[in-house]
């Protein structure tokens, strides 16, 4: 079944001290009813990318470690949830219900995975 990660944007000056006890009880049945549909592989919140670190691979095979996220922008990866679904339309659902719960906005994407060991699979396929 193909995987989807769903990526939930968070205001680089968000306060996690701004989440209420309904917030997180919200959060917390959402990612209970997906793991007992047997949806839900991953699911956890990140850290602020101000705490993040950057690499960026240098033409002489180096690699550039900086602090700060690698991009500036206005809003960063918060949380990131990621399941399995039949297709867009059912990962769509349940990004709507983690968008409302987290009051947030996000993004869904499909996950390119590598073949298991003796699979014979091409590791970039899209799904329908």
């Amino acid at each position: 079944m193909p995987q989807y990660l769903v990526a939930i944007y968070l205001p680089d000056d968000f306060d996690p001290s701004s989440v209420d006890k309904a917030m997180e009880r919200d959060i917390d049945v959402l990612n209970e009813e997906m793991a007992a549909k047997g949806v839900r592989l991953l699911a956890g919140g990140l850290h602020p990318a101000s705490r993040a670190k950057s690499l960026q691979a240098q033409p002489d095979g180096k690699v550039l470690i900086t602090d700060g996220p690698y991009l500036e922008t206005k809003e960063h990866i918060g949380g990131l949830s990621i399941g399995e679904a039949a297709d867009m339309d059912e990962a769509l659902k349940w990004a709507r219900m983690g968008a409302v719960v987290c009051r947030a906005s996000g993004e869904v994407r499909q996950v390119f995975t590598a073949p298991a060991a003796g699979e014979q699979k091409p590791m970039f396929k899209e799904t329908a």
